[in-house]
Formats: C-alpha cells, sequence, structure tokens
C-alpha cells in the first residue's frame, strides 16, 4: 500500500486534477490525505465530494510579481505554512507527494523536501506559473498538459502527460440535455462559458446580440455567479444559468459550438469531445497571461479561434462564429489529430512509479 498527499489550491483547476485522482487511489487500496489553505476553494471541493479525505488546513500567502507591501507579510505567512505543513507531513508520513501548483502548495512542497519525500508536480497550462516554478526546484518531476511546455522547464525534469480528463465526460444524455434547455434537436447549440465568476462584457455582448446569434444558434449562457438577467427568462431558444455542475455533460452532449475562457481543463474537455471553441482568455488585467497562452497555442493547432477580451466587439464575435461555422468540419478533423494521453489509472500509476524510482 501507498501513502499519497495531495496539495494544490486557488483555483478549480489546480484542484480538479487531484480530484479525480483521489478516487483511483482510493480504489486500490492506497492511503491519501488533502493539504490546502484555510479558507480556499480548494477546501470546500474537497470537503463537499470527497469527505471521507482527510483535509488538512496550513497558513499560505500569496506569491505577487510586483513589489507590495503585502509581499512581506506573505513572507511570513509561507514561513509559517512551511511549519505547519511540516508537522502534517511528519505526522502523517506520506511516501510521496503530488502537487497541482497554487499558492498553497509552496510551502507543502518546501516541507516535504525537508523531510525527503518525493514530489510530482504538476502544470496544467502551457507556460508555467510563479509557484510552480519555485516548487520545481524541490521537486522530483514535473508533469505537463502541453507537449510545448517542456520548453520553458529544465531538460530531462519534465513529461508530458497531456491533460486528465474526468471519466464522465463523455456520458452526457442528449435527450437530456434538450429536456432540460426546451431545445430543438434539429438546430445547433452555442454554449457560452465566462468561468465561475462570468465576464460581464461577454454576457453584455451575447445578450445584445440574442436576435444576430438566434439565426444561427440555440443559446446555453454560463453567466457566472450573480449575473443572470431574469428580463430573459421566457426568451425561447436562450437559457441561463449562473453555473452548472451535475447536468454539464448532458448541456456538452447537445453543444455544436462553445465561447469559453481558456483555462486548461475546460479547453481539453472541448478538444475531447470535439466541440470548436472561440476562447476569450483572461487578459493581463485578471491574471498572468496564462489563458492567453492556452488559447494562442490551440489556434494554432487549428482547434479553434481566439479574441483577446480588452479588443472584443460584437462585430468580432459574430465574424469569428461565422468563420467556425464555414470551417467546422476543418476544425473538427484538426481535432481527431489530438492524440488522448495518459487515462486516469495510468497517470496515477506513473505518479507512484516516479515517485518510487
Amino acid at each position: 500500500m501507498t501513502k499519497i498527499a495531495f496539495t494544490g489550491g486557488g483555483t478549480v483547476g489546480h484542484v480538479s486534477v487531484n480530484l479525480s485522482l483521489i478516487p483511483t487511489a482510493l480504489e486500490q487500496g492506497d492511503e491519501t490525505f488533502y493539504i490546502g489553505s484555510k479558507n480556499g476553494i480548494e477546501r470546500e471541493m474537497v470537503e463537499s465530494q470527497l469527505p471521507n479525505v482527510k483535509y488538512h488546513a496550513i497558513s499560505s500567502g500569496k506569491l505577487r510579481r510586483y513589489l507590495s507591501f503585502e509581499n512581506v507579510k506573505d513572507v511570513f505567512k509561507v514561513l509559517k505554512g512551511i511549519l505547519d505543513a511540516r508537522k502534517v507531513l511528519k505526522k502523517e508520513k506520506p511516501d510521496i507527494l503530488f502537487s497541482k501548483g497554487g499558492f498553497v502548495s509552496v510551502p507543502v512542497v518546501i516541507a516535504a523536501r525537508s523531510l525527503k519525500i518525493p514530489t510530482i508536480v504538476h502544470e496544467s497550462d502551457l507556460t508555467p506559473g510563479l509557484a510552480n516554478k519555485i516548487a520545481l526546484k524541490f521537486a522530483k518531476k514535473i508533469y505537463t498538459t502541453f507537449e510545448d511546455t517542456k520548453q520553458y522547464l529544465p531538460e530531462g525534469k519534465a513529461d508530458f502527460v497531456g491533460a486528465t480528463i474526468r471519466e464522465d465526460l463523455k456520458s452526457g444524455n442528449k435527450d437530456r440535455g434538450y429536456q432540460l434547455t426546451s431545445f430543438k434537436a434539429n438546430r445547433k447549440v452555442l454554449l457560452v462559458m465566462g468561468g465561475s465568476l462570468g465576464s460581464k462584457k461577454l454576457n453584455s455582448i451575447i445578450r445584445e446580440n440574442l436576435k444576430s446569434l438566434q439565426k444561427t444558434y440555440q443559446i446555453i449562457h454560463l453567466t457566472g455567479k450573480g449575473l443572470l438577467d431574469t428580463s430573459y427568462n421566457e426568451t425561447e431558444g436562450y437559457v441561463q444559468y449562473e453555473f452548472v455542475k451535475d447536468d454539464l455533460t448532458d448541456l456538452l452532449a447537445i453543444t455544436d459550438t462553445v465561447i469559453s475562457r481558456a483555462g486548461s481543463n475546460a479547453i481539453y474537455e472541448f478538444l475531447t469531445l470535439k466541440i470548436p471553441m472561440l476562447l476569450i482568455p483572461l487578459g493581463l488585467d485578471q491574471s498572468r497571461g496564462d489563458q492567453i497562452d492556452n488559447a494562442k497555442n490551440f489556434e494554432s493547432k487549428g482547434f479553434g479561434r481566439t479574441i483577446p477580451e480588452d479588443t472584443l466587439t460584437k462585430d468580432q464575435l459574430i465574424d469569428q462564429l461565422y468563420d467556425i461555422e464555414k470551417n467546422r468540419q476543418d476544425i473538427i478533423n484538426q481535432m481527431k489529430t489530438y492524440k488522448e494521453s495518459y487515462t486516469r489509472q495510468e497517470l496515477y500509476n506513473k505518479i507512484i512509479q516516479d515517485g518510487r524510482s
């Protein structure tokens, strides 16, 4: 039996791979636990989705690329986090640590190194984030989702593993999707996803251009938390939700085209399902630019189109959707060239093998 510790947090993307791997560990009789922040999204996700998995909360500070007085305070939070994590690791005695990134992972990886616990780091985005750049110095291996990411990493330390896709992704039920939306099966469906926080700009452009868009599509609009507009509730061929969890696979099953942010997990799901995508990545005012890199990479491979949010206009949106429709089959054919990489079980086996070698 192997005992494996998981860490990572701050965003859904920094938790989702862990949440797919932990059940695999438990299914084969291995022992596991999670180390995360006290109030981060990872705590909410782990405790709600895996209530039988022990969760250890530690202190964590934010790592910034710019000068700020907050950096001084956060240095002490990170040092406290290292001590907290070291205490947990000494008590739990895991054989391996798997880190998905995010600020909380840094003190855990450093603590693991001090206790000679082998660490495997996972990077979802095209370019490594600051947390993983730091963690890599203390880790044994780093796994990448994008093959092109290896050019940014030390030779011999990085392995391309591709995207780890959730098992239920392809199990969506079309009949259920049409039932949920009251849509017609003979018309195309456009799914709009602005991320968990939504995009007010994208939401406005979609709503202001419903009549134009509805000439081609029926529209499922995931607006983001608190961004529903009830004045559109009775609009035929248009449904809106703040967020969808359990029914998302059924909605994806009826989706022909998607407008989305460019988070790695999401865009690889669309690629797996062969859904042409128009990507509106988070801008530099909201992120380090990782989604911009992800979107450009997918566009260069012919999987879809991209528009920077700061230049997004209704005309651009309509034009790019028209271009996707005109080249739909070419895009789908290009998507078919993508070879799905490690399964969840294969990735878990690799972690154990690399951690023990």
